[in-house]
């Protein structure tokens, strides 16, 4: 198994964290700092631990996230430009940047699509890098949560889908 990128155990915890506040802050809110500490913490060391892998795999973090993109798509692996800018939820200047590194690179072609839309498909070059990319990406994932049970497993997935959707229109 892959060695956890983080040590938990050297930064202070976060019921110590919480406690400091109560006594320095009386009457101010601390539960929060129970769930997103930990969760900021998991996210930068996962988030750290992902660029290390894309880095060794050869791709970086925009073009795994164009490429797999056009990928889920299924067959013939193509998807409109505005297609790509709702799925990726970057601007259309981000996704006219991708596509034109992608496509100098020879992993995706452009083609018109009517008067305004541009189809972007992937190359058999862009199709092998991906499934390669993913494969890898994956199974190191997987390597990381192996021990999580599968009912911690969907806990975890569930409670964490209800915080994004409880948190929907509160971040700015």
């Amino acid at each position: 198994m892959t060695e956890y990128p983080f040590d938990s155990t050297s930064a202070l915890p976060a019921e110590a964290i919480a406690a400091a506040w109560e006594r320095e802050l009386p009457g101010v809110p601390v539960t929060s700092i129970g769930v997103i500490t930990p969760l900021w913490r998991v996210a930068k060391a996962l988030a750290d631990d992902r660029r290390r892998t894309l880095h060794r795999i050869g791709i970086d973090p925009a073009t795994l996230d164009l490429l797999s993109t056009l990928r889920r798509a299924g067959a013939p692996w193509s998807l409109t430009t505005r297609e790509l800018t709702a799925q990726t939820l970057v601007t259309a200047g981000a996704i006219s940047q991708r596509v034109a590194r992608a496509e100098r690179d020879g992993l995706v072609v452009r083609a018109a699509a009517g008067r305004r839309a541009v189809t972007v498909t992937l190359t058999d070059a862009g199709h092998a890098l991906v499934e390669r990319a993913v494969r890898e990406l994956l199974t190191h994932e997987e390597e990381l949560i192996t021990d999580l049970s599968a009912q911690d497993r969907q806990a975890l997935s569930g409670l964490l889908g209800r915080l994004g959707s409880a948190l929907g229109g509160k971040i700015s």
